[in-house]
């Protein structure tokens, strides 16, 4: 018998081998997403064959064949050829801007450019800075001058010709702004050991969050003048305008309070130790990390009101999707309407898919085990 050692432990490592093709790559993601089995190839070529037909129509009903230009008689006499594209041509303007003056209507793109400006700036956390918070006070008075005017040079334009997109923008932001630290406060509240303050934001919250919005802007429509003292009057606009900003931040302030629960009693605890106060307790400790916690949450919050300012039209304000309904009461282009609903739903759609993104962009940029 060999008196020759067994090696337990493999002294020299297996040549490494390519995976099989048909395991990695393109193709091998394709096969195993769709046709892994027969049901599901079944569905797979089901699909195709139905999106198929769809893009065909779309491209034939919406392209080739859609009518660009011409009048109301035109698209009637070819109602069945395509899309008639030449009516949202001939009524942007008015979708846009509403009952606004022609003549005045840079004022409203100035203000659509500023409002997205201060958006686009406050979305890139490198800028989160003093000099933003004094960017948007400078933001909000300058479009307020330059949409109603009476100084500056500028005509009057009274609230009752605002419309169109520039308006929902206006009470989309200004809600969402305003009713953004009203929320924190409120979640801060719900959570406060004293009895009265927690009891208070509980019964705020819960109450807003029980009505629909079209009930509060009923009540502040209807009810709220006939509280006012007599001879004092509070513009529709200013009304709807708070009404959407105490709606807010109720919703706010559940998902804010999500996000404080969400934290482990560690954070709190470390915070303590270090001796902080409250309020610096929770501005550099807690909140931040309760914050990124809740992004999705707070993103989906602004998709919902921004489509939720359609509502307006119950106290009498021509909202984007308002002005685009108006459209359809000219007689010179009866019986065409689904144009005009698709190109409202083509600018939701826009705005709101972009908000999606962006919240999947921030998640990771601001994600705590993001190296910088």
């Amino acid at each position: 018998m060999s008196n020759r050692p067994i090696a337990m432990v493999r002294e020299s490592l297996v040549p490494e081998m390519r995976p099989p093709p048909s395991a990695v790559g393109f193709g091998a993601k394709v096969q195993r997403a769709f046709f892994s089995s027969w049901l599901n190839t079944s569905i797979t070529l089901v699909c195709l064959v139905a999106i198929g037909f769809a893009a065909n129509f779309i491209l034939n009903w919406g392209i080739l064949n859609a009518i660009w230009v011409g009048d109301g008689e035109t698209c009637r006499a070819n109602a069945h050829a395509g899309a008639c594209w030449a009516f949202v041509w001939a009524k942007m303007r008015f979708m846009f801007f509403g009952f606004y003056p022609p003549e005045e209507h840079w004022r409203l793109i100035l203000v659509m450019v500023i409002t997205l400006a201060i958006l686009v700036a406050s979305a890139q956390p490198r800028f989160w800075k003093r000099w933003l918070a004094y960017a948007w006070l400078t933001a909000v008075p300058a479009v307020f001058i330059l949409i109603n005017g009476g100084i500056l040079g500028l005509s009057y334009q009274p609230t009752r010709v605002w419309g169109g997109l520039p308006l929902t923008l206006l009470l989309a932001v200004v809600g969402l702004a305003f009713g953004f630290p009203l929320g924190i406060l409120l979640a801060l509240g719900r959570r406060s050991k004293m009895p009265l303050i927690r009891n208070l934001c509980v019964l705020y919250i819960e109450t807003l969050r029980g009505v629909p919005l079209i009930t509060i802007l009923f009540m502040s429509s209807v009810l709220f003048p006939l509280l006012l003292p007599e001879g004092a009057v509070v513009d529709k606009l200013l009304r709807a305008q708070v009404a959407l900003i105490i709606f807010a931040a109720a919703f706010i302030a559940e998902v804010v309070r999500g996000g404080l629960q969400a934290l482990p009693k560690g954070q709190y605890e470390a915070a303590d130790s270090l001796g902080l106060g409250y309020s610096l307790k929770m501005r550099k400790i807690i909140l931040p990390q309760a914050l990124k916690v809740v992004i999705p949450a707070l993103v989906n919050i602004a998709i919902g009101f921004f489509k939720d300012t359609s509502l307006v039209i119950i106290i009498g304000l021509f909202d984007f999707l308002t002005t685009v309904k108006a459209t359809l009461n000219d007689g010179d282009w009866l019986g065409i309407h689904i144009e005009a609903y698709l190109f409202a739903a083509l600018i939701y759609f826009i705005f709101c898919f972009s908000f999606s993104r962006y919240s999947i962009w921030l998640e990771k940029e601001v994600a705590p085990e993001r190296i910088r």
